[in-house]
């Protein structure tokens, strides 16, 4: 039975087996596809959006509850330096 993106979110990187991840390495972006099948087709490959490996390495990602975008927050960011 497949993950839930909730159950996908909340993967402990502490105990989850790097072996049943997906190396970002791996995952290539076709940008001649619309945006919302790009997005598809990344999950499509890189299994679970919040937990995959680059290497060796394990990786979490998580994500504000914001409206503001990338975009937003860099600028913020680069303008309070």
């Amino acid at each position: 039975m497949p993950m839930t993106l909730r159950e996908m979110k909340e993967i402990d990187i502490r105990t989850v087996d790097p072996e049943t991840l997906v190396d970002i390495k791996t995952v290539t972006i076709n940008t001649d596809l619309p945006i919302d099948e790009r997005k598809k087709d990344y999950i499509k490959q890189v299994k679970n959006p919040y937990c995959f490996k680059c290497g060796k390495v394990v990786v979490k990602m998580s994500f504000a509850e914001t409206t503001a975008t990338l975009e937003d927050q860099l600028e913020n960011y680069f303008r309070n330096l």
